[in-house]
């Protein structure tokens, strides 16, 4: 009876709480699971509003991470963001559910280059997110002029004596050592993996730290250069007498990330309505102008503002698109980067 009793008990508890719910609660929820800051919070605040969905964000700083605690079990995610080569790693562990965004009215937004993955090369699974450049965000000031690229960059910090940052990311940094030597960043040859690990160590004097955390570094001048994504435009534009980003003329890497369903997913409705509205001009921009990356969704260019418009080097041009190079899955060619990764890094 006393079991009895305790169970009414809860179960009047529930339907008040319930009842309690103000009118305009949530009713539903959707989980996204994201790089830190690689979304403006007033889009999520704007599906909320639209859908009465509550939007839950956790982020991750890796494609690495992120695979690991998918496949370590994590449930509840329902969207997440890899990188073009991680959601073809993705795809062949059968973690992606298939959305079919492709038949949806708005995906004729996409511009089809941007349909990357060998995985999904005609859109069913995955929505293409955003896309931009790794270059190289620089002081003026304390370099004396406007750099054009790496041979530029390393002649005048060795001249001077100053010091550069690089990131904390194995294909990355081996990608400009690959692609000052003029090979693919895709490369598994050992001779070309050498010699770009050779290029790399030969910098490190220059290098004061591998780091992800390098652009106030640059912005107030303790180092003169870094190693850094386009997204470090919002600094630029924040200060551009003294700072500016560059796209190697040597040529440089570009990364894209689409908004992919997990198969796990338990909100798999609200997933597919967040990518349809996504798929929406005024939402990709929305993201975009706070973002500072490069978007797929052609008619959205044009509703960014006028800086993020204007700008060549978050919107490329077709000849510079041609320098640019993305990472592709390697399977198991990629412990030859683990090995020559490993010299770099301990290399005095």
């Amino acid at each position: 009876m006393t079991t009895l009793k305790s169970a009414l008990r809860r179960l009047s508890l529930i339907a008040f709480t319930a009842l309690s719910l103000p009118a305009g609660a949530f009713a539903d929820e959707l989980n996204i699971y994201n790089w830190g800051e690689y979304i403006n919070p007033a889009v999520l605040q704007k599906f909320e509003d639209e859908t009465k969905i509550k939007v839950n964000l956790s982020t991750y700083s890796s494609n690495e991470e992120m695979l690991a605690k998918i496949q370590g079990g994590a449930s509840g995610y329902d969207i997440v963001f890899p990188s073009v080569h991680m959601q073809d790693i993705m795809s062949k562990l059968d973690l992606l559910e298939k959305t079919d965004i492709d038949t949806y009215e708005g995906f004729k937004n996409i511009d089809p280059r941007f349909l990357r993955a060998k995985s999904d090369p005609k859109g069913e699974y995955c929505l293409p997110y955003a896309f931009g450049t790794v270059g190289i965000l620089y002081n003026r000031k304390v370099l004396g002029k406007d750099i054009v690229g790496w041979k530029d960059l390393l002649a005048t910090v060795k001249e001077k004596g100053l010091k550069i940052t690089l990131l904390d990311d194995m294909r990355e940094v081996l990608g400009v050592g690959l692609i000052l030597n003029g090979h693919s960043v895709n490369s598994t040859n050992a001779e070309e993996l050498q010699q770009a690990a050779d290029t790399v160590i030969a910098m490190k004097p220059y290098v004061a730290a591998f780091t992800y955390d390098s652009r106030p570094m640059v912005g107030s001048g303790d180092v003169a250069a870094a190693h850094f994504f386009v997204g470090s435009m919002i600094d630029v534009f924040g200060n551009p007498k003294d700072l500016g980003y560059v796209i190697p003329e040597e040529g440089a890497t570009m990364y894209q990330e689409d908004i992919c369903v997990l198969k796990s997913a338990p909100n798999k409705d609200n997933a597919k309505k967040f990518l349809q509205f996504y798929t929406r001009p005024e939402i990709a921009a929305l993201n975009v102008s706070q973002q500072t990356n490069g978007t797929p969704n052609v008619p959205a260019r044009q509703l960014t503002p006028e800086n993020i418009k204007n700008s060549k080097e978050i919107n490329p041009t077709d000849q510079t698109m041609e320098r640019l190079q993305i990472f592709q899955d390697l399977g198991a060619g990629l412990r030859q980067f683990d090995r020559v990764w490993t010299k770099v890094k301990t290399a005095q």
